[in-house]
């Protein structure tokens, strides 16, 4: 079952096609986002935002959301504990 992760504003993502959650600051990170926004593969989350997080997908898009990695993150490991947990009780 697909597991779906709020990156902001109502956007969604599949938490278990996620790899990386970056912050877009530095220079090779930029460069990779520009790419992505060049080729088509860059999704633009943040509505109109700034851009604090860059999340890699599997598929090799970029995602970009104007939540901090850190949220992201917390959001992902508290969907895995609660899956953790539901198991445990389900035995």
């Amino acid at each position: 079952m697909n597991k779906l992760i709020n990156i902001g504003f109502g956007n969604v993502v599949n938490a278990g096609k996620i790899i990386s959650v970056i912050r877009p600051e530095a220079a090779p990170v930029k460069r990779m986002v520009q790419n992505a926004k060049d080729s088509g593969s860059c999704v633009d989350a943040t509505c109109g935002r700034k851009c604090k997080a860059v999340v890699v997908m599997e598929t090799g898009q970029i995602v970009l959301s104007a939540l901090l990695p850190e949220t992201i993150a917390n959001r992902v490991n508290q969907r895995e504990s609660i899956e953790s947990n539901e198991v445990f009780q389900a035995l």
